[in-house]
């Protein structure tokens, strides 16, 4: 072996090594190894006595994280699960009292960086954006993106992490950016234990990177198991490594370097990452290191117990084959360290670790504790035998919480209602200020709430003359999208067939030819990584538009937008980002898998993500123009069948902006206020001539944005004049439309101005057949809009409009 893998556990070098050089680091290695384990020790033990609520830790994968983590550099990524510790302590992304402290659930991103106590322990990401939200620069740094609990979830953004070092290095336009990248030379690291393995994800994942040519290097943490499922039972021939054999390198150079290693063989595994990263970061290709006969000393997690599932003999070949216990025999036995400074090591170790775990616990106390005190005290203040007991009860807490004190609390005000004294107003200051500051630990940054936030974009009217050019709605889109990526040369697109013929509809045509195929990009059909090479890009400084074909096909990306783009600024209180734009089209065409409307559940699965729903192209570009200034995370449905429809080119189609969450009027009215969205609106609009003719005036709100909802409250404004209210949507009943009726009705107070009870109109339970009977008699037609409109005019003045039917 050379010197090289055994340098400290973080950077490479060639230079030469003395024994003693030798020595130290492979005990320091140990060191980090065994605190790591102990950190697993005493984590299960806290959770078991109550003092954490679930714990999952890296125990048996330590060896094998410390040989990675020597080969990982400043400016490299993680993309990873739960189980890397090890991997995060000896790379200096963590340490062990911040372990602890996300164990406590502490609050303060001092003390827990990784997400402010919002996500259970071993979920790691590293602060990559200032208070602000601005970019820190990433290559002073070792970077983590933030972890998701879905074992699996992890591999789509790895693949765009990977790929923006592949666009660093051969787009020379981007090396401005020198805070992101240098000249492309970082790997993105991804770690997944075997089980995972089995996910659609996973496979997705490995095609798009064996494609892509990509410099990411895949893990796997193989023990054997997927918690209590053995190989046998979700992978074929047993072996992960052998199934994936056909991704091997072959002689034209193309697919994966695969690695496959011992999990307890400390210099094997040393000089396998030495050797398959080398490959990765200078080669620029993917690899993989399967690393098997790992073991898992005290199971998946606290939720139970390994010997209800492994054999006498499993557990008995763990024991012998655990990684820490071979690597100290190796150290023994080539005479590296002796037994006496192996149990001395291991006694710091220990106290260290526990010194660590007191000093987590003893931080989120203090502060517990001093609320604890504050509110005991107000409570005393009043001299009453109930709140006496109420503080008794808070200062007996061995373990105090901010539930069990405010729930003493509010109880208290609870009582006191109708009643002023000034030990109330006290309190009632002191538990005011308590449930702000709780907001702030509990319920902010849905979106980093930066600099650049959509709402510091302004708003550039569009711009006609006399000259301005009726063309088709996709030559808008098109139009706009050339002149962004002339303008800021970070902007990237992919997705299904976007390259080379410009996409389905037309709105790329050409632009491939134009900017090159690093920047306008076919991908296959994958429709999970393409989100997730949007994460991945997003996180390194570019601004992607990835592509899901039609609104239909959403569903096979929804777990990525969900579990990761939409909780991303959330899960790391405000310490990453990745401003994807995801365009896709739907509503009104033709057919159960072209016309989707599933509204309902995009509202349901992305806070966190802007839903931008334009009625027209027009409207799109505007927001496009606004989005790709801005840097948050938005899905933009364009109408599919507005592609074709004639539209004024504005002067500056490139540069206007459309404002999100701001509802517009389309026709004033002063009848009924009708709200509606998208293709639909065109409906609601064909109505109207009619409904006049029968004497019945509507106005016609477009929200034009359903995340966020009319931040100006026009709905509630125009109903304010109306007192009639009806929505209209295309989605299931109850979809997309219920919604909208709690925004206007409940949050705006729209119930006060109600002389009716407020309807809906939707497509109906089912999805729309094919062809234009299929469509009229599935979603609301110009006679369902004119028919419900006056049947609820008839029931308030039945003499001046007497029933139709």
């Amino acid at each position: 072996m050379s010197a090289n893998q055994f340098q400290s556990s973080g950077q490479l070098s060639s230079s030469e090594l003395t024994f003693e050089d030798f020595k130290n680091i492979v005990i320091n290695d140990y060191r980090i190894c065994f605190e790591s384990r102990q950190a697993s020790l005493i984590g299960r033990r806290e959770v078991l006595t109550g003092k954490a609520k679930f714990g999952i830790f890296g125990d048996g994968k330590e060896v094998a994280q410390i040989a990675m983590a020597k080969a990982f550099r400043n400016g490299d990524w993680r993309s990873g699960y739960y189980r890397d510790q090890t991997f995060m302590f000896a790379t200096g992304m963590a340490t062990i009292t911040e372990f602890f402290s996300q164990l406590y659930a502490n609050t303060d991103v001092e003390a827990e960086p990784f997400s402010g106590g919002r996500q259970m322990n071993c979920h790691f990401s590293t602060r990559v954006l200032n208070e602000d939200g601005s970019w820190k620069n990433q290559l002073l740094t070792k970077n983590t993106s933030a972890d998701i609990s879905t074992t699996g979830g992890q591999m789509a953004r790895l693949v765009g992490l990977a790929q923006a070092s592949k666009l660093y290095r051969n787009n020379p336009d981007l090396s401005y950016l020198s805070h992101f990248s240098s000249g492309g030379n970082e790997v993105a690291f991804g770690t997944i234990g075997n089980g995972s393995t089995s996910e659609g994800v996973f496979f997705e994942s490995i095609n798009a990177a064996g494609v892509l040519q990509i410099p990411m290097a895949v893990s796997i943490w193989d023990d054997g198991f997927a918690i209590s499922v053995p190989s046998e039972l979700q992978t074929t021939k047993q072996d992960i490594s052998e199934v994936l054999r056909g991704f091997q390198r072959d002689e034209k150079g193309e697919g994966f370097e695969i690695f496959k290693v011992k999990g307890w063989d400390y210099p094997g595994l040393c000089e396998t990452y030495e050797k398959a990263i080398a490959i990765c970061r200078e080669k620029h290709i993917p690899v993989m290191i399967h690393v098997y006969e790992l073991t898992q000393p005290q199971g998946h997690s606290t939720s139970g117990s390994h010997e209800r599932y492994k054999s006498k003999e499993r557990l008995e070949w763990e024991m012998q084959f655990d990684c820490l216990l071979k690597m100290r025999n190796w150290m023994l036995e080539s005479a590296i360290v002796t037994e006496d400074e192996l149990a001395e090591l291991e006694t710091r170790a220990k106290e260290f670790v526990r010194v660590c775990r007191k000093n987590a616990w003893d931080a989120v106390q203090k502060v517990l504790r001093q609320e604890a005190l504050e509110a005991e005290s107000l409570l005393k203040a009043f001299g009453i035998q109930a709140f006496d007991d109420m503080a008794r009860s808070i200062h007996a807490s061995v373990e105090v919480s901010r539930r069990e004190i405010l729930e003493h609390v509010r109880k208290a005000l609870r009582m006191l209602a109708g009643k002023d004294s000034a030990e109330k107003r006290s309190l009632l200051s002191w538990f005011n200020k308590q449930m702000e500051a709780n907001s702030e630990r509990y319920n902010s940054r849905l979106f980093t709430d930066s600099l650049d936030s959509h709402v510091h974009i302004p708003v550039v009217p569009a711009e006609y003359d006399e000259d301005s050019k009726w063309i088709d709605g996709r030559e808008i889109l098109n139009n706009c999208f050339d002149e962004n990526f002339t303008r800021d040369s970070r902007i990237i697109a992919f997705g299904e067939d976007v390259g080379s013929i410009g996409d389905v509809n037309q709105g790329f045509a050409g632009l491939q030819n134009k900017f090159g195929t690093l920047r306008v990009a076919d991908t296959g059909i994958r429709e999970s990584t393409i989100i997730g090479q949007g994460i991945g890009l997003g996180l390194r400084g570019l601004k992607p538009i990835a592509e899901i074909q039609y609104l239909d096909y959403i569903l096979y990306a929804i777990n990525v937008i969900s579990d990761d783009l939409a909780s991303l600024s959330y899960r790391t209180k405000g310490g990453q980002k990745a401003p994807v734009i995801i365009r896709t089209r739907g509503h009104r065409l033709e057919g159960v898998w072209h016309s989707g409307s599933p509204m309902a559940t995009l509202l349901g699965i992305m806070r966190g993500i802007h839903i931008c729903v334009p009625r027209d192209m027009t409207q799109a570009a505007g927001m496009y123009n606004t989005l790709l200034r801005a840097d948050e995370p938005a899905v933009v449905i364009e109408c599919l069948n507005g592609y074709r429809l004639k539209e004024r080119l504005p002067k500056n189609v490139g540069d206007f902006t459309v404002p999100l969450g701001k509802a517009e009027i389309l026709l004033e009215g002063t009848d009924i206020t009708i709200v509606s969205y998208g293709s639909t609106l065109r409906v609601v609009q064909e109505s109207a001539k009619e409904l006049l003719e029968m004497g019945v005036s509507i106005e016609i709100v477009d929200v034009q944005t359903l995340h966020p909802f009319d931040l100006d409250e026009l709905c509630v404004q125009s109903l304010k004049k109306t007192n009639k209210l009806l929505v209209a949507d295309e989605d299931v009943p109850g979809g997309a439309s219920a919604f909208i009726l709690q925004q206007i009705v409940e949050k705006q107070k729209g119930y006060y101005f109600l002389d009716s009870a407020p309807r809906t109109i939707s497509a109906k339970e089912h999805r729309p057949p094919y062809g234009t009977d299929g469509d009229y008699f599935s979603k609301p037609s110009v006679d369902d809009i004119i028919e419900v409109v006056y049947e609820m005019m008839s029931e308030a003045n039945p003499a001046k409009y007497p029933p139709i039917f």
